[in-house]
């Protein structure tokens, strides 16, 4: 038994699977990194025979949303390396990442971007004034309205 009808390898797993069909929304891949097109269901492959699919496809969300803050926490805030390989470091270095991405929101009123997260970088090292500050966040708003 193969997942996928198109796949060479013909792969039997050694364990009873279930596939779990969840309605999703559709969308077309614009190329590059966007992944296939999705023609509206989204196909959980899982061994949790006991478990009921709304549990498992909420399951699945909640996943994704913490790979989405991993993601976030990587790339916006550059925080690629750990600093420390110890608990503490890593809960310091965590909990200052959190509340560096509150207090943008709570600035901007909006999702924190690498240029708002520059920007405060910029003021907390004096290279911008807080009128300045002010000045760059207008500038977005007007090219960014939400």
């Amino acid at each position: 038994m193969s997942f996928d009808a198109s796949s060479k390898a013909r792969i039997i797993p050694d364990h009873p699977v279930r596939i779990v069909t969840v309605k999703a929304t559709p969308h077309c891949s614009s190329g590059g990194r966007t992944g296939p097109n999705c023609d509206g269901f989204l196909r959980i492959a899982t061994n949790r025979l006991d478990l009921p699919a709304e549990l498992l496809s909420e399951m699945y969300r909640l996943r994704w949303l913490i790979e989405h803050f991993f993601r976030m926490f990587k790339q916006l805030l550059g925080c690629r390396h750990l600093l420390s390989t110890k608990s503490n470091g890593v809960d310091i270095q965590v909990y200052c990442g959190i509340i560096a991405c509150l207090l943008i929101m709570l600035y901007t009123g909006r999702q924190p971007t690498k240029r708002t997260f520059e920007m405060v970088c910029f003021f907390l090292s004096g290279w911008v004034s807080p009128e300045g500050l002010d000045l760059i966040q207008a500038n977005l708003d007007l090219r960014d309205p939400r």
